[in-house]
Parts: structure tokens; sequence; C-alpha cells
């Protein structure tokens, strides 16, 4: 039988995430795997799996926070924002002092309206925003409300890109879902005046989902002929990433045939976990208004 619930996977450069879902079909002998959110070819990292059931939890998984580290290099506009991209333009980043590139990011911290890369996944009148760049097309996307709660310089070095002085930013940022760090590249050389991109990027974080419970895709190889496919289960996947209802025996019956219960903490935003006496996840539950309905139930296998 095929393995049941997340797999966290460490993503190796170069691989697309849809790549890495294809790879771990096989693995798990299922059609059934997801992701809940891409990483670009370049960037490596925790990319989030959901296998056979633990796919309809992928939805929820989506809206988490995340966390990166990332190499900005100041002094170099790119087509793609990233260093896949061809250099568009260019200015000399040598005389940026650090007060000006720390105003700078305190600027991007916070609150902030983010206008996606154009050569992003976004879908602009049912097709892919990169796929319109690549055809040749001009597109605009519209901003969008993010948060950045971190954006942490770790290390700065002058160096020469092609013979050209620019500044290598190391970072570490905490985001809201939906931020793209390739555009707090570009906004900050922007501000900054001399352009901006990066050179490397590494997700660290999916929510409680962290590098230290990811695995590299040889590790899974390994594990696919050994003991087995190492998935974090649907109770304790959904225990680690969402708020927790217990429900009696009498609830468990009801929540699973999609009736509506009264809400145990009525106006609440978040998705709730809603469990079984014996431990099963039962369903999804909605309890923003007085009565919780479910968001998807997870019947008996």
């Amino acid at each position: 039988m095929s393995p049941e619930g997340l797999l966290i996977v460490d993503k190796p450069a170069g691989w697309t995430s849809h790549d890495v879902v294809a790879r771990a079909r096989r693995l798990c002998g299922t059609r059934r795997v997801g992701h809940a959110g891409t990483l670009d070819p370049m960037a490596t990292g925790v990319l989030v799996l959901g296998v056979e059931r633990a796919t309809r939890l992928l939805t929820f998984l989506v809206g988490c926070d995340k966390t990166y580290t990332a190499t900005i290099r100041l002094g170099q506009d790119t087509v793609t924002d990233d260093a896949e991209g061809e250099v568009t333009a260019a200015a000399d980043a040598s005389g940026l002092t650090d007060e000006a590139v720390d105003k700078a990011l305190a600027a991007l911290t916070g609150e902030i309206d983010q206008v996606p890369s154009a050569v992003s996944a976004i879908k602009v009148d049912g097709k892919r925003s990169y796929a319109r760049v690549r055809a040749g097309e001009d597109v605009a996307l519209r901003a969008r409300r993010v948060k950045v709660s971190r954006f942490d310089v770790l290390d700065r070095r002058h160096v020469s890109a092609d013979g050209h002085p620019v500044l290598d930013l190391d970072v570490e940022v905490e985001v809201s879902s939906g931020t793209y760090v390739r555009a707090l590249a570009r906004d900050l050389g922007a501000a900054l005046g001399v352009g901006g991109h990066l050179t490397a990027l590494r997700r660290t974080r999916v929510g409680r989902f962290d590098l230290a419970a990811a695995h590299t895709l040889p590790e899974l190889e390994a594990a696919a002929e050994a003991d087995g496919i190492p998935v974090v289960s649907l109770a304790d996947a959904a225990r680690a990433s969402f708020d927790v209802r217990e429900l009696t025996g009498d609830e468990a019956r009801m929540v699973g045939h999609g009736q509506r219960i009264p809400s145990r903490k009525p106006l609440r935003e978040d998705p709730v976990a809603a469990f079984a006496p014996d431990g099963r996840l039962v369903a999804m539950l909605d309890e923003r208004g007085m009565l919780a309905r479910t968001h998807v139930v997870f019947p008996v296998p």
C-alpha cells in the first residue's frame, strides 16, 4: 500500500516542483501526490507534499508563513529578477553604505504592497504570467498586500561580477504566503538606485515544518527500497499545523456526515482540525459562524 500523509522534501536545485511531485508519485506508488506551494527551479529547500488523503490538507497549508535564506546581488537587474535571467541593466554598487541598505530594508519590512515578478506562475486570463513573458508579451501584474515579518542581513560582500562592482547580501526573510523573495530583491535594488536580483534562494520553513524534517531525494530513494517512505501521518500533520478541536463520539458522527455542529470558538478565522475520540482526523472545520461547517471531511479509509 502507498503511504499516506505529508512528505517533507529538501528540493534540489535545477528541479521544478512538478519534477519532485513526479518522482514522489513513483516512489510512493500513487498518482495522488500534490504540493503546498511551488519553488522555482533555482531554489532549494522545504517543499511540502501531500500523499493520498493528505492532498486535502494542502489547500490549508498553502497559506502558511515561510522562511527563506537568500543572496541578493545589488548592482544588476535581470529579466527574471534572479540569476537565471539575462542582465538587463547594471550600476556601480561600490558606494552603497550599510546605512543606506538598512534604511531600504526597513522600508520593505512589515505590511507592504508588492508587485509580483512578471515571470511568476500567477495566471493572467487563464495563462501563466511567465508563459506570456516568454511569448514576448508585456505583462503588468497587480500589487498585492503581503507581510515581511523579518528581513535580516547575515553578511555583506563587495565583489565583482563580470568585472562589475556589486554588493552581495546574504539575508534571511520571514514572509507571508504569496510574497516573492525575487520581488524583494528587485525592489531593494530599485530603492537604492542600482538594481537587484537573487543569486541564491533556499526555503528553510513552511509553517511548522523546517529543514530538520525534510528529506533529500537520494534519502527517499533509499527509504523506498528499505523501510518505506517517511511521511508525517495525517493526524500528526493536522495537529502540528492547525488549531485542534476534540469531538465527542456524537459530534464526530455528525461532522463525518457533513452536518453542522455548534462552533467551539465562533469568529475564529483559521481552519480547525477536528478529531474523533479515537484520535482519527475527521474533518477540517470552519468556525467563523455560530455553527461550524466542514471545509473537507476525511472518511474512514
